[in-house]
This record gives structure tokens, sequence and C-alpha cells, in this order.
């Protein structure tokens, strides 16, 4: 999505809050600008999602959300990070996810998913067995171990086990798993894919010279770090309808004038533009770092501003996501032109109704028409019998 700051943007009536105002991207058009946040649940078998998922993504559908994201998704089965991780490297996988994709349109929801290889990360347990490296214990669950791919022969960190570093075959090769993802994808009724290019994973790897030693086409410069997210783009960009917009998730910084810096992160977005995707979701970290370089800032909408460059130089629509947790500080980032679309994480898990409770509490009364009416028929007249005239809950 190209984006013409020469002119103001029109501003909406008082009345109709940014967050709720619809978003067209290419042929896709959002019925507000709430995102839920790409996040891991770890309940997987095989691959496969299953009632756990459709439950779980569903809620947020009946909660209002205008695009829903699916978690990081492997295009490989070494792609995983651990072995409850789902993935799009079978047909059966994308049979799956058409019921998730199914409800989520029968709610008024966008859906899109999280295309990822996670790299020298993968090959862990999950995060409540401790979330390192696999190892005894957990081949006593039955989860054992596979061989690690990354950019460099780098372990991720130490007593981390050492990835073998991709050949040129076989980054040709992930290039088409990539593609094959993202038809799969596209046969199981998304809306959008999403690039993950952050927190440490594969294609992150390749872009940190924190974890890239390479010394052929894909090390050293910028421009060369650059080259394979940049070819997975454009092979998902090739596969993807036209009609339907593609995004990639980035960290916009590695740390504190460390490694990938913002200054990076605008060239990667302006390159990215180029080769057709249309959003880019800023995020940050990922890499282990140095005592005293790590982002320690993590306050009120502390990636706002990643945003807010990134699309202000790079003339790109981007997602602000990272402790935005009051409907009327989503507002305030949408309203100062920080960003085009406003995720939502933990927050959402903690309250699957935020974006319908942002309703009421950005319209009033007015409010009510966000929610599915199965509830607000209920919910607005006890808001109403409790005392408050405006029918707002609280």
């Amino acid at each position: 999505m190209s984006l013409d700051h020469s002119q103001p943007a029109p501003q909406p009536a008082a009345a109709d809050p940014l967050l709720f105002t619809p978003l067209a991207l290419r042929g896709l058009a959002l019925k507000n600008r709430i995102m839920l946040s790409p996040m891991a649940i770890y309940g997987a078998r095989d691959g496969l999602t299953g009632d756990l998922h459709l439950i779980h993504y569903g809620r947020f559908a009946l909660g209002g959300v205008g695009l829903i994201m699916v978690e990081n998704t492997a295009v490989t089965e070494e792609g995983r990070i651990t072995h409850g991780c789902p993935g799009l490297w079978r047909d059966e996988q994308a049979e799956n996810l058409t019921r998730l994709t199914g409800f989520a349109h029968a709610c008024g929801a966008a859906i899109g998913i999280q295309l990822s290889h996670c790299g020298r990360k993968g090959s862990s347990q999950r995060p409540w067995h401790g979330g390192a490296p696999l190892g005894e214990a957990d081949a006593a669950r039955e989860e054992h171990a596979w061989p690690i791919r990354a950019a460099s022969a780098e372990p991720f960190d130490a007593g981390w086990p050492a990835p073998k570093a991709l050949t040129l075959a076989e980054i040709d090769a992930l290039v088409e798993d990539y593609r094959r993802a993202t038809a799969r994808a596209r046969r199981a009724g998304f809306d959008v894919v999403e690039m993950h290019c952050a927190h440490g994973y594969l294609l992150h790897s390749f872009l940190s010279p924190l974890a890239n030693a390479r010394t052929d086409a894909y090390g050293g410069p910028l421009e060369n770090r650059m080259r394979l997210p940049l070819r997975v783009a454009a092979a998902m960009r090739a596969e993807w309808p036209a009609d339907r917009p593609v995004f990639a998730r980035i960290s916009s910084v590695d740390g504190v004038d460390i490694g990938w810096s913002l200054e990076d992160s605008v060239a990667f977005a302006l390159a990215l533009k180029g080769a057709g995707v249309d959003v880019v979701d800023c995020s940050s970290g990922g890499m282990k770092l140095p005592r005293g370089r790590s982002l320690v800032s993590r306050d009120r909408g502390f990636q706002v501003p990643f945003a807010a460059r990134i699309r202000r130089e790079a003339g790109i629509a981007t997602v602000a996501v990272g402790l935005i947790r009051d409907p009327h500080h989503a507002e305030a980032v949408l309203a100062e032109g920080s960003a085009d679309l406003i995720a939502v994480g933990r927050e959402a898990l903690f309250n699957p109704n935020w974006a319908v409770s942002a309703a009421l509490a950005l319209k009033g009364r007015g409010g009510w028409s966000s929610w599915q009416e199965r509830y607000g028929w209920w919910l607005e007249r006890r808001a109403v019998q409790q005392g408050d005239v405006h029918g707002r809950e609280g």
C-alpha cells in the first residue's frame, strides 16, 4: 500500500473513532483497525491445528477484532519452534485451517496467517517446559530434538546447539517452501499472509549482522543480508492473489546501538514495498545481546516510534504493537499518523472482548453495534438496568 503524505488525510467525524474506521488494503476491507497479534499457543500435533485453535481464534472473531493473525506457522517440519507449533508444509494442514477461516468470516472478521521458519531457535521446549533446547527429559515425553538450520553455524546462546548454515541449494529450496505454504494458505481461505522476519528466527538471522557471518551473496553488506527475505517476499507476493495484502513482521531494531538498526528497517521497508509487500508489522528484539544493549524501556507503546518512522520515511502502511492496552491510547496512535493498524496481544488474551469493549469506551452506547448481536442484545440492556443511561458496560 503506497501512502501519499503530500496531503493531510481527511478526518472522520468526532463520533466515528479512527480505531473503528474501515481500512482498505488492496481488495480487502477491514471493518476496524484492530489486529490480533500473532501469539503462539503451542497446541498443534504434527503441525495440525484442532479444536483448541478453533475456539482460541474464534473467541477473538466473536470479540470484534478486525484482523486475526494466526500464530507463527512453519513452512517446513524442521522450521517449527516446538512440537506444538502449527505448520503448512502438508496439504492436510491447510484443510484443517479452513475451519478457522470459515468461522472468522462468518463473524465478519478477516484472518491472516504468519508464515515462518524459526531457524536456530528451533527444536525447543514449550515455554512452560523451560523454553530451552530439547533434551532427554523431553524425549521421555516423545518430543525428540531435530537438526536446525540458520544463516550461519553460530548457536543462539551458550548451551544451545550450533545450527548448520544453509547452503545455496537449501536457500533456493526454502524460498520454494515459502511459496508452497503461501499457496496452501490461499487454498485455506486466508485474507492475509505475513512473512515473519523478526524475533531472531531464520529470516531475521539473515538480516542481522549479529547472526549473519556469511561471506557469500547472502552475507556482509545490507543489500546481501536482505537478499533472502526479499526473495521470499517476492515468491509469496507472486503466489498470493493480487487483491489480497501481504504483511511482513520485522524486528525494527535488535537492541540499543547494536546490530540491526531502525535505519536498516526503513531501507528494508522500502525494498519490501518494491517487492509488493503492503504492510510492515513493527516489533523489535529477538537476538541474544550483551548486557546493557537490550531494549529496557518496555513502557506504554514503546514500539510505536518504530512504526511511525517506517510509515513516514518508507511510505508504507504499518502496524503498531507493544503495550497498547487502552483504547484511547490506540486511538491517539492512529490520530497522530503513527500507524494504520493497532495490534493487541496479551491484553486480548486477558480480555478476548477487548475490541468491542474499546468500541464502548470510544463510542458510548453506539459501540454496542460492534458487538455480535447475540451478546450485545443482552448486555446493552443489562448496562441500562444497572443505571448507565448511555448503555455502556463497566
